[in-house]
């Protein structure tokens, strides 16, 4: 598998609360990273959608066979993008 960047797409309009508790997260979404800055994503997601309103995860698997989103977050995984990273 290329190398990815991995998403947080965010409920929009919403800012950080009194506690600190951010915007939920509504889905995972994966990227290709940009060959010349491997941190940063491309323009689009693997599912098509604008990658720049999204914000960055700085999730990676860390050992082989781990999945390609954080395992807590596994109900909200795009699954077009899952699709798309299977299909590579």
């Amino acid at each position: 598998m290329g190398s990815i960047v991995v998403l947080f797409e965010l409920e929009p309009e919403r800012e950080l609360g009194p506690e600190g508790v951010g915007p939920a997260v509504l889905a995972v979404h994966a990227a290709g990273a940009d060959p010349d800055v491997p941190e940063d994503p491309q323009p689009y997601t693997l599912c098509g959608l604008e990658s720049a309103p999204m914000e960055h995860s700085h999730y990676r698997p860390t050992r082989p066979g781990e999945p390609w989103y954080p395992p807590p977050l596994a109900d909200r995984r795009c699954h077009e993008c899952e699709h798309a990273l299977r299909a590579r």
